[in-house]
């Protein structure tokens, strides 16, 4: 994994199979370090930086807690319009002023293709923490160390993507790497929020089994892990459209008890109606365990990027 010392992390489609594996194995032998004492000083005198043009809870305090908890320290662009970006600052302009004082970045922001222009405007790794509806590698990272962690060995597995798989970023990257191991998917949205066609055709190209339904239950059944997302209501130029698709899919009590098995159900968050409260008690109910999991991972690619492994 020496490989990924000062590499840019921009996309689910970076990695090769022996990647994913060395990142779970690295992701595994920290959350394990952790049980014994509360941080590491893998990282001591390193320092990210995030840089976050949109909103984020998840995303950001992992990481700030990924690199606290490996001995480095963390500055923030803090907000938008308190910074030079007000000003008319380039996005180009403002990542070369903020590699001047970090040693790694994370970054998001609302342009598909922001993280690359950032990573080839300066020589620290770039991190990308989503770059509008194009990817989102590290929440993918997590979400594959989830499944490792909840189901095993990553072989014979179907998953079922459901909900807004045009916009979502996080299920961009994701099916990326679970075409490494073979996994049949379904795709489960409405019809005009489907997985974009570049995607489909990618997958198919490198025989991997795809069904597209708009039928829930008919991926439920068939799958091993539910991976759902909500209708991104910020992607919508017409909010009546959003209204109309809001609420297509909605896991309760009452869906769980028609599924003939235990699945594991994971959710990137935030979720707005799609997953209802009563669910989080079900067993296979993973999402939250999915944030903490953020954490070992997000440390684990920090150390990775930054030749330290552990």
């Amino acid at each position: 994994m020496t490989h990924l010392k000062g590499k840019d992390i921009l996309h689910g489609n970076q990695f090769s199979k022996k990647d994913i594996e060395a990142i779970i194995k690295t992701a595994s032998n920290i959350e394990k370090e952790l049980k014994k004492k509360d941080a590491l000083t893998l990282l001591k005198g390193k320092i990210l930086a995030t840089l976050f043009f949109e909103p984020s809870t998840r995303t950001r305090l992992s990481f700030e807690t990924a690199i606290q908890r490996l001995g480095g320290g963390v500055i923030s662009l803090g907000a938008v319009e308190s910074s030079s970006v007000a000003k008319g600052e380039t996005l180009t302009d403002t990542v070369r002023t903020v590699s001047q004082y970090a040693d790694v970045i994370v970054i998001r922001h609302p342009r598909t293709g922001s993280a690359k222009e950032a990573a080839d405007a300066v020589s620290i790794p770039v991190i990308n923490a989503g770059d509008g509806t194009g990817q989102h590698p590290t929440q993918a990272l997590l979400d594959i160390y989830t499944i490792y962690k909840e189901l095993g060995p990553l072989k014979n597995l179907v998953v079922s993507m459901v909900g807004d798989l045009k916009n979502g970023r996080t299920v961009h990257a994701l099916v990326e790497i679970l075409s490494l191991f073979q996994t049949r998917l379904y795709f489960v949205s409405p019809s005009n929020l489907r997985m974009p066609e570049e995607i489909t055709s990618h997958l198919k190209e490198k025989g991997i089994g795809i069904v597209e339904t708009r039928d829930m239950m008919e991926g439920a059944l068939a799958s091993d892990v539910l991976y759902m997302t909500r209708i991104q209501k910020e992607r919508f130029t017409d909010l009546s459209e959003y209204e109309k698709l809001k609420g297509s899919y909605i896991i309760n009590k009452e869906f769980l008890s028609k599924l003939k098995k235990r699945v594991s159900i994971l959710h990137p968050l935030p979720r707005v109606d799609e997953i209802t409260p009563e669910v989080d008690i079900y067993p296979g109910a993973a999402y939250f365990r999915q944030v903490r999991n953020g954490v070992f991972v997000r440390m684990a690619l920090l150390a990775l990027v930054l030749g330290k492994i552990p």
